[in-house]
């Protein structure tokens, strides 16, 4: 195992044994912004989390339960039958893309507040510029580069929000297929 985490093909960040000093140093370099940019991210990823939990223990459950139901009717074909199972199927849509909306608004959120942290990291230099004056380019160039890691974290925590977002909704937009096929009639 120490063989796995000494090898040099892993960021230094990762062969730490402080990698929460890393990330705190990280967090402290981007601003006040990457703070709140990670708070976003953590709630984002607790409700994709949720909703992976949701759909591979909690919804095939209720779809074999709903199934169960249906198969054990003995008439299938009357009005009634058919309100009973479109109102299971708009429990089940109503069940599988909850939060879904949420966790879309979270990851579109994402690379608006870097782009907040790049600006007001890019108000502090220019204060120290004027404050300081301008004759030093290198503590420019430095604080520019700390001013846009607001941006860098929130393009890549939106483009992998976004990724999941997109297969969650696939993802629950087949299970919803399927019950529906399942519970036609068959008799």
């Amino acid at each position: 195992m120490d063989a796995l985490f000494s090898a040099s093909w892993l960021p230094e960040i990762l062969r730490t044994n402080d990698w929460m000093l890393s990330l705190q140093s990280f967090m402290e370099q981007g601003g006040q912004i990457l703070w709140w940019l990670g708070a976003i991210v953590l709630l984002c990823w607790l409700l994709i989390v949720e909703r992976v939990v949701f759909l591979l223990v909690h919804f095939p459950k209720q779809r074999k339960q709903w199934l169960t139901l249906w198969n054990e009717r003995h008439e299938q074909h009357s009005w009634y039958a058919h309100a009973i199972r479109e109102s299971w199927l708009a429990q089940a849509h109503m069940a599988l893309y909850q939060h879904l909306n949420i966790i879309k608004v979270l990851v579109a959120i994402c690379p608006m507040l870097g782009l907040l942290g790049t600006v007001t990291g890019m108000i502090s230099v220019f204060d120290v510029m004027a404050n300081q004056g301008s004759s030093n380019p290198k503590l420019m160039a430095s604080g520019i580069s700390l001013a846009t890691l607001p941006t860098m974290a929130g393009m890549v925590a939106a483009l992998a929000g976004m990724f999941v977002h997109a297969r969650l909704a696939k993802a629950c937009q087949l299970r919803e297929i399927k019950l529906e096929k399942s519970l036609r009639s068959r008799r």
